[in-house]
């Protein structure tokens, strides 16, 4: 059984590390004027080509997004912004409008540019093995399957379509709606917006409510309600204040993350952004599918994709860390390991969901329960920034932990749990307590503990 790929986020060369440390076969990484989450990127050009020189070092690959369906404004840069990146040499482009594809495509069969493969982003929401041929003759080497299929239908196009390159996203935060196309509706009454028999999900009634991503994954947790907010009356000041489009005053609000509540389903909280892009609207619960890592295996997927440009490296060190686990033991002929489900729910998540990969009638199975993060198992708490000869670690405090926790010491070799009995001031004196951020204090972990992550088990 081939090994297939695994793919992580970059949002940042700090992420990208984590990445590499913890089993990322590749990682992908987006221009922000044309990829999609432009105001979650740190990557300017810079950025690009010092993490592409880091990956190749050490034999790792760099794909660049550039996933945006375009309006004709950025037709006219977009093969003049592209050039320098395209002299870097990444791996590949991840790709979704025909019309840059076919741009680029010009470009490498004139000569003028190198050939680097194009990868379909899953924002074609390619659905079918036709699809996946059509893209196949305009040159296209990888699809990356639309979010909506089913195992057996991903095991369909496989089948049909043996000489092309497939990627599946298994884990991170859900996308349900974009653009014009609403998703919610097969998601709340299983009626397919596709075929006519759409809910109307966008004229229901929804409350809004104040969010933070200041929190250990990334992820949009409940700050306030807005009691008494009326978005009619909001929507037609703002229309008539500020700019939607162009270069106009964008409005003030309209760059934070956003809670929303369908006034039918109370306390399903469903993070929603926007960017210049097009708004954003996430399922409340995250996609995980590591319990079907060996069955994607064994069809011959050639690459496994985690979301979460926007999270943590604490998220994306333990994602990586659980899914290489996972596709080890599936290409070693291994059963699952139930652990592995144990260690996501360590990290702290909204519930999670087989999104569409299973066709579970149950409710229960598909519906939303919780809307913001909440730590199942563990919090993540600090990060070993140097380590003494005497096993004494310098740790960076994020959340609050004490003498006498144990704590899950999170290393690339391995990870291990222990009881924290005694820890330093950086005064050497001895403390019972780090508060938390930006406090730094000294434990003994006694053991490989370099660039470790350190969480709090709880209960």
């Amino acid at each position: 059984m081939k090994s297939p790929e695994l793919l992580l986020p970059a949002g940042s060369l700090q992420r990208m590390r984590a990445a590499f440390d913890f089993g990322a076969d590749a990682v992908y990484a987006g221009q922000p004027r044309y990829s999609l989450r432009a105001r979650n990127n740190e990557f300017r050009l810079e950025q690009i080509a010092q993490g592409i020189a880091e990956a190749h070092q050490r034999g790792k690959k760099f794909f660049v997004t550039s996933n945006l369906i375009a309006h004709n404004d950025k037709l006219r840069t977009y093969l003049r912004d592209l050039q320098p990146v395209v002299e870097l040499r990444p791996d590949a482009f991840i790709m979704a409008d025909a019309g840059l594809i076919m741009l680029v495509r010009e470009q490498m069969e004139k000569g003028l540019w190198p050939e680097i493969p194009i990868h379909l982003s899953v924002q074609a929401n390619t659905t079918n093995s036709a699809a996946v041929k059509f893209w196949q003759k305009q040159g296209v080497t990888r699809i990356i399957l639309s979010r909506e299929l089913s195992l057996d239908e991903v095991e369909a196009i496989r089948n049909d379509c043996p000489d092309m390159e497939l990627e599946v996203f298994v884990h991170g935060a859900l996308c349900i709606a974009y653009s014009g196309r609403c998703l919610l509706s097969g998601y709340f009454n299983r009626r397919d917006p596709n075929q006519g028999t759409c809910t109307n999900a966008c004229r229901w009634e929804y409350k809004t409510h104040g969010a933070t991503t200041e929190t250990d994954t990334g992820d949009a947790a409940p700050l306030q309600t807005l009691d008494g907010f009326n978005f009619a009356q909001e929507d037609e000041e703002a229309a008539s204040a500020f700019s939607t489009t162009g270069n106009g005053q964008r409005h003030p609000e309209a760059n934070k993350v956003w809670l929303i509540e369908e006034a039918g389903r109370p306390g399903e909280l469903m993070p929603i952004m926007e960017d210049e892009h097009g708004t954003y609207i996430m399922n409340s619960k995250d996609l995980r599918a590591v319990e079907h890592v060996a069955r994607l295996a064994a069809m011959g997927i050639d690459s496994l994709k985690i979301e979460g440009r926007t999270k943590s490296h604490y998220y994306v060190a333990r994602t990586a860390q659980v899914y290489r686990r996972a596709i080890d033991d599936a290409v070693a002929g291994k059963p699952f390991n139930p652990e592995l489900l144990l260690e996501l729910e360590g990290l702290s998540n909204r519930g999670y969901t087989g999104g569409l990969l299973e066709r579970r009638p149950s409710q229960d199975y598909q519906n939303y329960i919780n809307g913001s993060s909440q730590g199942q198992r563990s919090q993540f708490v600090g990060e070993v920034l140097q380590v003494r000869e005497d096993g004494w670690a310098e740790v960076e405090a994020k959340n609050r932990f004490a003498v006498g926790d144990k704590l899950e010491v999170i290393h690339p070799g391995g990870n291990r749990v222990i009881e924290l009995g005694q820890m330093h001031n950086q005064d050497g004196q001895a403390i019972e307590v780090a508060q938390g951020s930006p406090i730094r204090v000294w434990v003994p972990l006694n053991g490989p503990s370099e660039g470790a992550l350190i969480a709090r088990l709880l209960g």
